[in-house]
């Protein structure tokens, strides 16, 4: 483990590329790519003998707005050849979102050893290390859920009630222009907007990007800590999470849980998406 990698709270959710290129080969360890375009990133070259989640159609109930069911989840796993001992190493395009969304599913579904690559899939290609198109064999499992944490999730009744809390901080990890209600949607997402734009009243914004250094990497501690602590989110505070979809808060969920050690951490992967869309809830636009 890398000194950078050892400061955090929780430094073992956390794996280094040099980490996994030690490891492509290990029976008791599983890399998997998490991609939002599959075509244009795993199917294009990927690390070897890493397996593909899809995060639309695998890590998404295809039907409802919701993640996938215990059972999919379990029938996901075992043909990924996955067992609940397994390490599993994620990691993913659009630096990582959606590897983090994959990760809060997994520690919802009680999968107890699940890592994240730092730096993702840019990282990896970036440094030049080797990528692949082949698709792994692998030997399906029997894989059972050792149990279910939904304290991870919060739903809309939970949210309209937490937001008008002391001892809640909402933290809306979108950009500026989302916060502020400038526009409903990032321009690489033009489709699922919401009707309104705006942000949940009270809550800070304190966009995602900011907890990343250039390489995608997560910046150090001391420099997360400032980066939270200046805007009111301190560790005293049940923190709420959220952004559009669910996905990039998932990954300031990561942040303040795993790597800041913040003891009540919840992810709103309803998000604004339905907060801007659904009929009565108030909003506020601005700073």
């Amino acid at each position: 483990m890398s000194a950078a990698i050892k400061q955090y709270a929780v430094p073992d959710v956390l794996v280094s590329t040099e980490w996994v290129a030690q490891h492509l080969s290990d029976p008791q360890v599983r890399i998997v790519e998490v991609d939002y375009e599959p075509e244009t990133a795993y199917r294009l070259g990927h690390v070897p003998n890493a397996v593909l989640i899809d995060w639309k159609r695998d890590i998404n109930d295809t039907v409802r707005r919701d993640i996938v069911s215990k059972e999919g989840f379990e029938k996901l796993m075992s043909r990924l050849g996955i067992a609940p001992e397994t390490t599993v190493v994620l990691y993913g395009d659009f630096r990582n979102w959606f590897a983090a969304y994959a990760f809060w599913v997994f520690k919802i579904y009680g999968h107890e050893d699940v890592r994240l690559m730092n730096g993702g899939r840019r990282k990896w290609i970036d440094e030049g290390r080797e990528v692949t198109e082949e698709v792994p064999s692998v030997q399906p499992t029997s894989y059972r859920c050792r149990g279910i944490d939904l304290g991870l999730r919060a739903f809309l009744p939970e949210v309209t009630y937490a937001y008008q809390r002391d001892d809640v901080k909402l933290v809306d990890v979108r950009s500026p222009a989302e916060f502020k209600g400038e526009i409903t949607a990032p321009p690489e997402y033009p489709t699922e907007a919401a009707q309104r734009g705006g942000h949940i009243p009270g809550a800070v914004n304190v966009p995602w990007a900011q907890a990343v250094a250039d390489d995608d990497t997560f910046k150090p501690v001391e420099e997360l800590r400032q980066l939270y602590e200046s805007k009111g989110v301190t560790p005293d505070k049940t923190v709420i999470t959220y952004c559009r979809i669910g996905e990039r808060s998932s990954h300031t969920w990561f942040v303040l849980k795993y790597l800041l050690g913040y003891p009540t951490v919840i992810n709103y992967d309803g998000s604004w998406s339905e907060w801007g869309n659904t009929v009565g809830l108030p909003i506020e636009k601005g700073e």
